[in-house]
């Protein structure tokens, strides 16, 4: 089955930044409605961010302010900007569209520790 490839992840301190890439085939329509998903251990898989419609984006509360969606077209690539990183945003990070089109990649770990 189709997986999109997650990249990107890694360490970093707190109130740092990370900018996350998802490759992902498939039809545009689909593409057009990605969005980033995140796991911490022990946790349900959460939304993180989501396009919507067009350009826009529908964020989870928790990242409202710090993380923005966007994507390339023309590489078939959604990315995640992450900004003024907590710990609590620890996870490893997913994307796929809102009605899990694709099967689930292998993710990219974030770990935010000083």
């Amino acid at each position: 089955q189709v997986q999109p490839v997650e990249s990107g992840g890694g360490l970093v301190q707190p109130g740092g930044s990370l900018t996350l890439s998802c490759v992902a085939s498939g039809s545009i329509f689909r593409f057009n409605a990605m969005g980033w998903y995140r796991q911490a251990p022990g946790k349900q898989r959460e939304m993180v961010a989501v396009f919507t419609g067009g350009t826009s984006a529908r964020y989870a509360d928790f990242v409202k302010g710090r993380f923005t969606i966007s994507r390339d077209n023309a590489k078939n690539t959604v990315y995640l900007q992450m900004n003024s990183l907590k710990p609590e945003d620890t996870a490893v990070y997913y994307c796929n569209t809102p009605s899990y089109f694709y099967s689930w990649g292998h993710g990219t770990q974030v770990t935010v520790s000083s």
